[in-house]
């Protein structure tokens, strides 16, 4: 025969559950040093600049001909 179950707390524990692994992905995402978050801050800004750096301006290809 199978266990008795109460709905309420098999409901409750997975509601539980849930949250946890949502509190495992913020605080990944959050719960990093002020040396990391500046470096990757850093790093994006790089990457924005060289994308800039690299960009055809249309204005000025347009007026060469």
């Amino acid at each position: 025969m199978a266990d008795i179950v109460n709905l309420r707390q098999v409901r409750k524990s997975k509601a539980r559950k849930e949250k946890a692994k949502d509190a495992d992905a913020s605080r990944a995402a959050h719960g990093r040093e002020k040396s990391e978050k500046a470096l990757t801050k850093a790093q994006k800004e790089k990457a924005a600049r060289d994308l800039d750096a690299r960009k055809i301006n249309q204005d000025r290809n347009s007026s060469d001909n």
